[in-house]
Order: C-alpha cells, then structure tokens, then sequence
C-alpha cells in the first residue's frame, strides 16, 4: 500500500490549483499536475482516485487559501470611509492570490457539470457568505446582511474584471467605485 504524505498531498492540490488558472479544466490532469508539482510521473494518481476527486479538493483548498492569516479588523471602522478602505483592502488581497482565483472561476464553471464540486463549492461559498454576515453583525460595521451580500455580489465582479481584463478600469477608478459601492449600498449614515 503506498504511504500518503498529507505535505504532498497539499503541494498536489496547489499544483492543481496553478495547472487550473494556467490552462483551464481541460488542462487539469494528472500528467499536468505532476510537472507542475516537481513530482515523478503517476504521484497523483497515487492520491487522487479519479480527476473529479481533484477538482473537488482544489475548490475546497482555494478557499482555504483565500482565507485571511489574520481575521481581526482594525480599530475605527465605525464609519463608510473606513469601510471602504477595508473592502480596498479585501479585493488587493484577493487579487494578490491570482491563480487562486482565476483557478475558482474554471472551478466554478466545472461545477455544472460535477455534482460533488458543485456541492463542495455551495457549501464553502454559503459558509463563506453566513460567516462574512456574522462577522459583520458582531463587529457593529454599519449597514445589513443584505449590504454584506450585496457588496461581496459587486466586489466579486471587480475582481474578476481586475484579473481577467485589467485594462478596464484603471486603478483610480477601481478605488472610487469601491468607495462608491459602500456608500451606495451601505446607505446614509
């Protein structure tokens, strides 16, 4: 019986991760995630039943990874302005893990057609969603649960339009239509 290394089983799915912004669902097998991963040929099918076990566990490790070191938020964040240096904040950091997210998309795509990464993704999307609300509530930030998903709604879209087609918008104008979209949809004070 071969021996699993939960190490490499990490640097697989991260290879994985990296084969999927790089080229696609289609690019995503085996062969690929070996050469990205600097391991001999067939480790990956060594860890991985099947191609659907793969995508399955790279949607679960983007999230993983997208997942902030430090969840805590910074002192003064009571009005609009703060508030959207925070989100400015979110997307800079989101946009920073770039394959990630570009990897999320294919697997976002590749999820209607697999039932179990459909299911995975829904999970970590909603547990992602209900946690961004709580978190919210309980720091006292201004708006509702509705602005909350409203604004991942928006910024999600920013995001992709920075990753994918960054010519667009210029920088200055990501900025203000961040502020724009807190203040639009937070409300008036």
């Amino acid at each position: 019986m071969v021996r699993r290394n939960d190490q490499r089983r990490a640097a697989l799915v991260d290879a994985a991760i990296e084969v999927l912004a790089r080229e696609g669902a289609r690019g995503l097998t085996f062969r690929a995630v070996d050469g990205e991963a600097g391991v001999p040929a067939g480790t990956a099918s060594n860890y991985f039943a099947n191609r659907d076990e793969l995508f399955t566990q790279a949607g679960a490790r983007v999230y993983e990874r997208l997942q902030p070191e430090d969840d805590s938020l910074p002192p003064g964040l009571g009005d609009r302005k703060s508030y959207a240096r925070l989100m400015r904040e979110l997307v800079s950091r989101i946009a920073a893990f770039r394959t990630g997210y570009l990897a999320l998309l294919e697997l976002r795509l590749e999820a209607t057609r697999r039932p179990e990464l459909r299911r995975v993704l829904t999970e970590r999307v909603r547990a992602d969603v209900e946690g961004n609300v709580a978190y919210h509530v309980a720091s006292g930030l201004p708006g509702d649960a509705t602005a909350v998903k409203l604004l991942i709604l928006a910024l999600n879209w920013l995001i992709v339009e920075q990753l994918t087609l960054p010519d667009v918008f210029s920088e200055a104008e990501r900025e203000q239509l961040i502020t724009e979209a807190v203040e639009r949809i937070i409300g008036p004070e």
